[in-house]
């Protein structure tokens, strides 16, 4: 696939250069065609925007915003937006091929998409991301909807920014359209354990690795790299199954030596880090990643486990909660070392999960309860669970590898079915 950017072409393991890895190691795997090849490694629409943007001080700023509908073979088109300053065109075609792959894996009439500007948010006061959300919704408007793309909060993102995103959606449609996006707040039209959802994904992922791997959760010992919206959610959801959390980190370092999640959360809101917290013992993030213990959840950004961290890494079991978090070098490593690695578009699938129920739940207009979701997130993502182990253990392969298989496999056949037009 030609390069996108030459800031995508300057880095040797990118994370399209790593999605595109493997998809061509699943293609062969599967024994697909070349056809196939180039079908499935082209996304099907690219859009790049310009996204001006008025500060308050009446300076008009020039942000480059993206939209990436990889595929819309199986459904429309689902992904995150990203509101993030390193961001670029060919990550956003990467992280929309792995949603692809996601949402296929997971059985969801969905395709995969990713969007997101390249803006650091922080810097930005609540006026001027609201005129920045707005404006990036007003560019990309063409091509979403609750039949066509349907976004929803990722880094950089939460609640708010679908609100604003939903109501600049409905005002050019001139009637209320809440299942234009996903992530919205509950009196929006938002589902009941949307905000966890993720985490609580991975908390799932990480049970089922341990009973595989004959560990007593109740003994199990997990370090998280990356306490945002997923890393927190997930060490909450994991204490409260008896798995004890005795590492956390940000992006300044992490600490040890904490009694529960929450005092460190509590800490991190009131302070804009987990460092310093009373009581505890900073680390840096890639001494986090060396901690003996049970199993390390990478839930920050992409790259985080390479060539020079992986040989570090003594966990049995690492579980994805970011996207990507893995290159292709560090993945081999970890597979020499015997590391059971549960894939980012299974481990942290939750997430596309429950927006799947939550655009079903405006499109009927009814409810359900949290009890409900959980249940019906535990089940699918049970079901995925055992399909990759049971592919994994009959063909011989890692979880990565079977998780790939099926997710690409599904889309491979989703379009031999429908043809070629015209």
């Amino acid at each position: 696939m030609t390069k996108t950017s030459s800031q995508g072409s300057a880095r040797s393991e990118s994370p399209l250069d790593t999605a595109l890895s493997q998809l061509r190691r699943a293609i062969d795997q599967l024994q697909l065609s070349e056809n196939d090849w180039n079908t499935l490694s082209t996304p099907r629409r690219v859009l790049e925007v310009a996204v001006p943007v008025r500060r308050d001080d009446g300076r008009v700023e020039m942000y480059k915003g993206y939209r990436v509908q990889y595929s819309t073979t199986r459904g429309p088109s689902k992904g995150g937006v990203r509101f993030h300053q390193d961001i670029d065109l060919d990550e956003t075609v990467a992280l929309a091929m792995l949603m692809t792959w996601k949402c296929a894996l997971t059985n969801l009439p969905y395709g995969g998409a990713k969007g997101g500007v390249a803006v650091n948010p922080k810097t930005l006061s609540q006026a001027e991301n609201e005129r920045l959300t707005r404006r990036y919704t007003s560019e990309i408007l063409p091509i979403i909807g609750p039949e066509r793309d349907i976004p929803a909060p990722d880094v950089g993102t939460d609640e708010r920014n679908m609100a604003w995103m939903m109501d600049t959606y409905s005002v050019n449609a001139g009637y209320s359209v809440p299942g234009v996006v996903t992530g919205k707040p509950i009196v929006l039209g938002g589902s009941l354990g949307r905000t966890s959802a993720t985490g609580d994904g991975v908390a799932i992922a990480v049970r089922e690795a341990l009973r595989i791997k004959g560990i007593d959760p109740h003994r199990a010992t997990v370090a998280v790299q990356g306490f945002g919206k997923v890393g927190y959610w997930a060490a909450l959801a994991m204490e409260n199954m008896g798995l004890k959390v005795v590492a956390v980190s940000d992006v300044n370092g992490g600490v040890t030596g904490f009694s529960n999640v929450s005092s460190i959360f509590d800490y991190a809101n009131a302070n804009g880090s987990v460092i310093g917290a009373p009581g505890t013992e900073n680390i840096s993030n890639e001494e986090l990643l060396g901690l003996d213990v049970d199993v390390l959840v990478p839930a920050a950004l992409a790259d985080a486990i390479t060539e020079s961290t992986a040989p570090k890494i003594r966990a049995k079991i690492v579980v994805e909660g970011a996207n990507a978090p893995t290159t292709p070098a560090g993945d081999e490593i970890m597979n020499d070392k015997g590391i059971l690695v549960v894939p980012d578009i299974l481990a942290n699938s939750g997430g596309v999960i429950v927006s799947y129920f939550e655009w079903v739940q405006d499109k009927q207009n009814y409810f359900w309860s949290a009890s409900e979701v959980k249940e019906n997130l535990n089940s699918i993502l049970m079901r995925s669970i055992t399909e990759v182990s049971e592919r994994s253990a009959s063909q011989q392969v890692t979880w990565r590898e079977a998780a790939n298989m099926i997710g690409v496999g599904r889309v491979a056949q989703a379009h031999r079915l429908r043809g070629l037009y015209p």
